[in-house]
């Protein structure tokens, strides 16, 4: 029997394990990414390790979240993260340089490279045949330490591409097709892998727009065949001495197979307030919009911007739209500058934004109350944005540009634009001088005021004794759990940061916890289907852990994030039965016994003392997270080995 892609990968990276479906493995990571948001934390955890350089190929950190600089707090994480990175034998990409997935596809991407990254996007590198994870900065850190990633050996999906997509529909809307056959939960553990006929139509752009999406699928990864489109666009970077071929065999085995015809897809539209909620673009036609923002990791290429300057040509928006455009790195932004593009974006009225996150992450941007926005990135959680009554749709560049002309929803097949003569090229702008390679000099770590130590927990205790601190529903985001918008800059101040927990739920919910913890008093969170969506924000974990969670209790949790409590020394805990969801009420009184014992079996009995009853759980962890909770954390084990 022939081998995926995904497993010819992983095969060629094992270190521990049996390579089979739902077994834990150990694999070599070549490459770690990181990010400002995330990025300080990781960083100031790696220095927790005592380690000179870092040990893997190559580790690069970005600075695109925390651009705008409101306060002396975001420009003393980026010289933080300069100095540590040129001690630590890091590549820094300044601000202003672009978006970490954008920027990683273009420079350092390559087939056939495994890649973690302290962002859950980073997937999108998988456009190029990487097998690229999202992951909390924790794991990360101890990637660029030398140390193996332990995970669970996927399940392949195949999903193959049929036919060539129409003018006005694009890699958007296969990405949201997709989500509309898979949703935003139940993939734990899954890689989609791309084939067919169709993969040859589609350039490295839109392929990353694709694998950067799926992350919104939960799915460990995506990966598209290394082909000659990726050598192309490699040599276009100057990079082709890395490409190498790469596909699945012939008679490689799935674990599942959907087929999609692009030749039948229409545009598509996530719905408020979830990736998932799809509809067709016509279906919403006529509904005002008051703000378009085109750009993010996953619609900001060169390709994609060509395209929206033809359909805006000659044109002016409404002035009851505010239309914003960010290029996703700063050769895009060369490039359209070069050719012309940049300048009929502005004649159009669009805003030129920097190359950064920025709206995406709710970092400016912000609409209205009650405002109705169209957005090309890849998520609509509610408040992300940074307005909570606002409703945002996830859409295609060419359905965002028609529809800002429009001043409503509008199809973009209605456009007599000739999007036709656009043609994707593979001749790029290389600049690289926004990137600071380490020296063998290195230099002194500069530490502003509001960078903080790396928190830890305390060992697992046999008997756990609180109460239901909070109770939540199902999706819930690490949004949810830990906002961002105008609180990133806090991400490397856990005392701070953690005063916000929870506060799109329950404003009270950091002050409460708080008083209950210094009372000797452990929580519990209790939470429905789908825990932990979103983002690899570790600080998910580490905030509750520092205001005193003990233990996760949901219908179920998403992998990511399930990483992290286990990091962190949180139990994940799953109902046996999801009814009993419903027995469980904030406040109530409750208590796990007989710890020890039950972290070995991976079962454990919930009592809840205010209601007099017992509920089964089941740990959701590996053998070696077992051991991870029972230290009470990574940064314990460390502190061990040390």
């Amino acid at each position: 029997m022939g081998k995926t892609m995904c497993y010819k990968i992983l095969s060629d990276h094992l270190l521990e394990g049996n390579l089979r479906a739902g077994e834990t493995i150990t694999i070599k990571i070549d490459q770690t990414l990181t990010q400002d948001a995330t990025g300080t934390m990781a960083y100031l955890q790696f220095e927790a390790m005592g380690l000179d350089k870092v040990k893997n190929e190559l580790a690069v950190s970005y600075v695109d979240h925390n651009t705008v600089q409101v306060g002396f707090e975001n420009f003393d994480d980026h010289e933080y993260l300069r100095t540590v990175a040129n001690n630590k034998g890091v590549v820094f990409s300044r601000a202003g340089n672009g978006i970490c997935h954008q920027v990683h596809l273009e420079r350092f991407a390559l087939p056939g490279k495994t890649l973690v990254g302290s962002d859950s996007h980073t997937p999108t590198a998988g456009g190029v045949g990487s097998f690229a994870m999202g992951a909390g900065g924790l794991d990360v850190a101890l990637a660029m330490a030398g140390v193996g990633y332990t995970m669970v050996a996927p399940k392949v999906v195949n999903i193959v591409l049929k036919g060539k997509l129409r003018p006005f529909v694009s890699a958007k809307d296969i990405i949201l097709s997709v989500l509309s056959h898979f949703g935003v939960n139940g993939n734990v553990n899954k890689v989609f892998e791309y084939t067919g006929e169709g993969v040859k139509t589609l350039s490295v752009p839109e392929r990353a727009t694709i694998t950067n999406m799926g992350a919104e699928c939960g799915v460990t990864t995506s990966l598209f065949p290394s082909d000659e489109v990726t050598y192309s666009f490699l040599k276009g970077q100057g990079r082709e001495e890395g490409w190498k071929a790469l596909s699945a065999d012939e008679d490689a085995e799935y674990d599942d197979v959907l087929e999609i015809d692009l030749s039948s897809l229409v545009p598509l539209a996530s719905c408020p307030h979830s990736p998932g909620n799809i509809a067709t673009v016509e279906s919403l036609k006529g509904m005002k919009i008051n703000q378009v923002l085109i750009g993010s990791c996953t619609n900001s290429s060169y390709y994609d911007l060509r395209k929206v300057a033809k359909i805006l040509e000659g044109k002016t928006i409404p002035p009851t739209v505010s239309l914003g455009i960010a290029p996703g790195s700063r050769a895009v932004l060369e490039m359209i500058a070069s050719d012309g593009t940049l300048s009929t974006l502005l004649k159009a009225g669009a805003r030129i934004l920097e190359s950064a996150c920025g709206f995406c992450i709710g970092n400016h941007q912000s609409p209205g109350t009650d405002g109705v926005s169209l957005r090309t990135n890849n998520r609509n959680f509610e408040g992300r944005s940074g307005t909570k009554s606002a409703k945002v749709y996830l859409v295609s560049p060419e359905t965002a540009a028609w529809s800002a002309l429009m001043g409503e929803f509008r199809d973009p097949r209605e456009s007599q634009s000739d999007i036709e003569s656009v043609k994707y090229t593979d001749s790029f702008i290389v600049d690289d001088s926004m990137f600071i390679f380490p020296s063998d000099k290195g230099e002194e770590i500069k530490r502003g005021p509001n960078i903080g130590a790396p928190p830890s927990n305390v060992p697992l205790t046999d008997v756990i004794s609180g109460s239901c601190w909070i109770k939540v529903g199902d999706k819930i985001t690490t949004d949810h759990i830990m906002p961002a918008g105008q609180y990133l800059k806090y991400r490397s101040n856990i005392p701070r940061y953690s005063q916000v927990v929870f506060l799109p739920c329950d404003s009270d919910f950091a002050s409460r916890a708080a008083a209950l913890r210094d009372k000797g008093e452990g929580g519990f969170i209790v939470a429905g289907n789908s825990y932990g969506q979103g983002s690899s924000r570790e600080h998910a974990a580490i905030c509750p852990m520092y205001l005193g969670v003990k233990a996760v209790v949901a219908v179920s949790i998403e992998r990511i994030h399930q990483a992290n409590l286990c990091n962190f020394g949180i139990l994940p805990l799953l109902f046996d039965n999801k009814e009993d969801y419903d027995k469980i009420e904030m406040g109530d009184k409750l208590k796990l016994e007989s710890t020890f014992s039950s972290l070995e079996k991976g079962k454990f009995i919930l009592k809840d003392e205010t209601k007099g009853v017992e509920i089964p759980l089941t740990l959701f962890a590996t053998d070696v997270q077992k051991k991870t909770l029972l230290k009470g954390g990574r940064l314990n084990e460390i502190k061990e080995d040390a």
